[in-house]
């Protein structure tokens, strides 16, 4: 049932895959080329993830608001917990998505695109997860046209801040992975633990918003 409902969302968002499959590469290599003070594929991986998956998301919610579809699907025997759960697996699906793009591209350009490292793909996923975490339950309290705006500055500003935060961090020799006193394998798989945490609380939180809500 969960997977038809994740398919779904991609079937929603299929005019925008093209663009986004494009993105997923040519970002990352724009990036490498140009933001010179970072090293690893983090950055450019973390960031093009970020604006694929929102855009995606966007998009779904969109239509969706548009032609009422969620109020649609709920007169069927899909459950609001079940509508709400898809949610995240399409979210986690485009990153699962987007990792195997950066990994082909950074397998095609060896020597200038650099693969991910555990930690990496990790950091990755336990700050989208945060990002996303905020953000669903926020779009189903208040609805997709009173929140859209504020997520769309707040997406479009992280180019210009995240470079900040990552000079701010590298002067200061913070790692994350110092913070933990454990073997290297599990710091560098800690941030995907966390990230499932965080995921599961927001999908809780969200399910009983969206289970009071007047559709």
């Amino acid at each position: 049932m969960l997977l038809h409902l994740v398919k779904k969302d991609f079937l929603l968002s299929k005019r925008y895959m093209k663009v986004m499959l494009i993105a997923s590469f040519a970002i990352p290599i724009f990036m490498t080329f140009k933001v010179d003070f970072l090293s690893g594929g983090f950055f450019p991986f973390f960031l093009s993830t970020l604006y694929i998956q929102y855009l995606l998301f966007n998009s779904v919610s969109m239509l969706e608001y548009k032609y009422k579809g969620s109020a649609l699907l709920c007169a069927t025997p899909y459950t609001r917990k079940a509508l709400v759960k898809s949610k995240y697996l399409f979210i986690l699906a485009i990153f699962v998505c987007c990792y195997i793009v950066y990994t082909i591209t950074a397998l095609l350009i060896a020597g200038k695109i650099e693969m991910l490292s555990i930690s990496e793909s990790g950091l990755s996923l336990l700050i989208l997860s945060i990002i996303f975490g905020a953000i669903i339950p926020v779009q189903y309290y208040f609805g997709y046209e009173k929140s859209k705006y504020i997520f769309m500055f707040f997406i479009f500003i992280t180019p210009f801040v995240f470079p900040f935060i990552i000079k701010v961090v590298q002067a200061n020799n913070i790692s994350f992975q110092m913070m933990l006193p454990f073997p290297k394998i599990v710091q560098d798989l800690f941030p995907f633990l966390l990230a499932l945490v965080i995921g599961l609380i927001s999908m809780t939180v969200s399910i009983r918003i969206y289970s009071k809500k007047n559709l």
